[in-house]
């Protein structure tokens, strides 16, 4: 009887999830703690959007800049190595052999075997090189558009998280309720977020919303009390 048809379902997104995490958990905690601290000095809804405003502009060109250079720098991280790597393959090939069995021991293999698959990888300097850079050193080439994408992703996510706890300011003329509708929209967002990051990465997603919802809460709780401790007469 032949076997089902396995077909495997992988996430390959990590970074983009991990790049909308960023901008999403932040653009959610620090407008709504802004916002609530706001709240507490008796200030008009008004001033508390323009504020708000301010700060997510202010915040998204930050987080996106932080990401593209830490994209940037990972891509330098790795060219230097490579360069590096090149080089020993040239300047000390027996040293590079030796470690290539090293790794491949570590696999299991020995004698004849291992000694024919040292003679293949390092007879293409290309995939010796590669194969140090994976299993030497554990670095995966970057996609050269990385640091653009990452920089737009981060803003992009804490730009639409930041809008969120500031709507109920926008449609609502009292500021006590509106920090209450604030407080429930931002965590509700906090739990579905969670919940559906948790699905693209394989988590369960009531662990990972409440998990989200819990950390998120926790963050924009201890930035409102610093918010109305600063604010405080």
């Amino acid at each position: 009887m032949p076997e089902p048809a396995h077909v495997e379902r992988h996430f390959l997104a990590s970074l983009t999830v991990r790049d909308v995490v960023i901008g999403m958990a932040d653009g959610l905690t620090v407008p709504f703690a802004l916002a609530a601290g706001l709240t507490g000095v008796a200030v008009s809804p008004g001033v508390i959007v323009t504020a708000g405003l301010a700060e997510i502009t202010a915040g998204s060109l930050a987080m996106g800049l932080g990401g593209y250079l830490a994209a940037r720098t990972d891509q330098e991280h790795y060219e230097s190595e490579l360069r590096r790597e090149v080089r020993e393959t040239h300047d000390l090939p027996e040293t590079e052999r030796a470690e290539v069995a090293g790794i491949l021991r570590g696999f299991g293999l020995r004698g004849p075997p291992l000694r024919e698959l040292v003679a293949a990888i390092s007879s293409d300097r290309e995939r010796w090189v590669d194969f140090m850079m994976r299993f030497e050193l554990g670095l995966e080439r970057p996609d050269p558009r990385r640091a653009p994408v990452s920089a737009a992703t981060i803003a992009l996510a804490y730009l639409a998280g930041g809008l969120i706890p500031l709507l109920p300011y926008m449609l609502m003329n009292e500021v006590g309720p509106a920090l209450a509708v604030s407080a429930g929209l931002t965590l509700a967002a906090l739990l579905v977020f969670g919940a559906v990051k948790g699905w693209l990465t394989g988590a369960p997603p009531l662990k990972a919303g409440g998990q989200t919802a819990a950390i998120g809460g926790l963050a924009a709780t201890a930035a409102y009390v610093v918010a109305r401790l600063a604010g405080a007469p």
